[in-house]
């Protein structure tokens, strides 16, 4: 009891400046908005646009998937590697915000450039590895810069949980606008200029501008605290043997990063582009359908996000995972039936189904990434309670990391699925038709009927075996990450509030 009390006694008196202000919740949470919309069409559609506008041989398909999957993996030990220069940077605009505006402008170069090519054959395969390690080197002083932010802003639990979800509720809103916008308006009737290539580069322009607008805000309006003497609880030199010592040495980061990335595997499957295709295949080249098929998953996910703090008060993070384990286990055993034992012929009826089943999907991994979250963030205290140094800078590099690591786990198996599958010989004539269209060689109509008879030729044996795919790898890898988190991960909601008192009383 006494524990307790001191425990309430230490939050109670916290200096008014520890807390979270307004003006830096709204100007750091509004820039998500801008950045996942950017983010998403890079990540979940970068590689629809080479299915969609690429006529690539398997080799050619291959080389670049594979690129993909090292540039990754690279680029996700590169991300400590940038975590320790933030930590070691001291300039008069603080240690996050100038990596945020380098980043900012290198990004978005590499966003339109990435979507405004008409380059084919093994030319773009060469243009597409050089153009994403580009793109990752730019975007990821941007993205650990800007997450970096979230424990020098929010040192309390209740203003960190709302500063995270807020964050990610905002950065839902713009993963969410990419997911309507972008299918909708590239594939089908109300595709902008009639073809896939004019559409991909008219949206990277508009998201662009979103992007930058959105790191704007927090560039002026967010005030960082001083930063600390150097020797108290900082790291002063860039080291490589530092990063893998802090790393190393927070057992609680470690299991964190094995659970995020076993979890994100299975997760990012369907926006991987196993979700588009076997829509396109099973119910015809309308990304208004896609559209639908995911917005409805949005909206949970924003549901999630919005009412978190509230549920975050009521149960503990334990029960909220299982609750999101149940969620996601039970969406995608219901889309996986109602795929096979409802007939094609039926149409929409099936489709609303699907619909239905995947909105507990898109609710369940919504609390999952939110909980994650919160949880490599508590991590930044118990490596300051444990070694005496608060690496905050590396630490959160960790999550654009595992990140970085489950994508690359994510397109190795996507390769596999398309090249066991035969997907690519569709994708291939439909990028045909979509070029012709381009050139003006084929008007909308033509185009459009030349791709309902290539989809007429998919047996129904592939698209059973793409929902398999998109239903079966993301519950096995649900149940596997919940038992790794029930087992491994300790930092409870009472460690964390003991942890914040001792290290306090170490400070006073």
């Amino acid at each position: 009891m006494e524990r307790t009390d001191d425990i309430e006694q230490a939050i109670e008196t916290e200096p008014a400046e520890e807390r979270l202000t307004k003006r830096n919740l709204w100007s750091y949470t509004l820039a998500s908005i801008g950045r996942d919309t950017a983010a998403g069409l890079f990540s979940s559609y970068l590689m629809t646009f080479v299915l969609y506008t690429k006529n690539l041989t398997d080799a050619q398909f291959s080389a670049i998937s594979l690129g993909l999957v090292f540039e990754r993996i690279f680029d996700g030990f590169n991300d400590p590697i940038m975590g320790n220069i933030l930590e070691v940077t001291r300039t008069k605009w603080g240690k996050f915000k100038p990596w945020i505006l380098i980043g900012m402008l290198g990004s978005a170069v590499m966003f339109y450039i990435s979507f405004a090519n008409r380059i084919q054959g093994w030319p773009y395969v060469a243009f597409f590895i050089i153009a994403y390690l580009v793109y990752d080197l730019f975007f990821t002083m941007n993205d650990i810069g800007y997450w970096g932010m979230v424990p020098a802003l929010a040192g309390r639990k209740e203003d960190r949980d709302r500063l995270t979800s807020q964050a990610v509720l905002f950065a839902g809103i713009g993963g969410g606008l990419t997911g309507i916008i972008v299918p909708t308006f590239t594939a089908g009737n109300l595709t902008i200029g009639g073809n896939a290539l004019t559409a991909y580069r008219t949206i990277a322009v508009i998201f662009i501008a979103l992007f930058l607008g959105g790191q704007a805000i927090t560039l002026l309006g967010v005030r960082e605290k001083p930063l600390p003497p150097r020797g108290e609880a900082t790291i002063d030199k860039f080291s490589v043997k530092t990063i893998v010592n802090v790393i190393k040495n927070n057992d609680q980061l470690m299991w964190i990063l094995l659970i995020f990335i076993i979890a994100t595997t299975g997760q990012g499957l369907v926006n991987a582009g196993l979700g588009i295709n076997y829509i396109f295949f099973e119910f015809g080249y309308n990304g208004l359908l896609f559209t639908v098929f995911s917005s409805l998953g949005a909206v949970a996910t924003g549901a999630v996000m919005l009412f978190f703090t509230p549920i975050s008060k009521r149960f503990t993070r334990a029960q909220l995972m299982r609750a999101a384990t149940f969620s996601i286990v039970g969406g995608c055993a219901a889309m996986l039936l109602f795929g096979l034992l409802i007939p094609s012929g039926t149409g929409i009826p099936k489709f609303i189904m699907l619909m239905l089943a995947n909105i507990f999907v898109f609710a369940g991994q919504s609390i999952y990434y939110l909980i994650i979250m919160i949880c490599i963030a508590n991590t930044v205290e118990y490596n300051e309670w444990k070694t005496g140094a608060r690496a905050e800078g590396i630490i959160f590099s960790v999550r654009p990391f595992i990140t970085k690591v489950g994508w690359a786990l994510i397109n190795l198996t996507t390769l596999i699925i398309y090249l066991a599958t035969g997907v690519r010989n569709y994708t291939n004539q439909i990028a045909d038709f979509e070029n012709a269209a381009a050139r003006g060689v084929l008007d909308a109509t033509a185009k459009a009927e030349g791709i309902k008879a290539v989809l007429a030729q998919v047996p129904a044996s592939k698209n059973a075996a793409l929902l398999a795919c998109m239903t079966v790898i993301p519950a096995a890898v649900g149940l596997i990450s919940y038992t790794l988190y029930k087992s491994k991960y300790n930092i409870t909601e009472e460690r964390y509030e003991q942890i914040l008192a001792e290290l306090k009383e170490r400070k006073a």
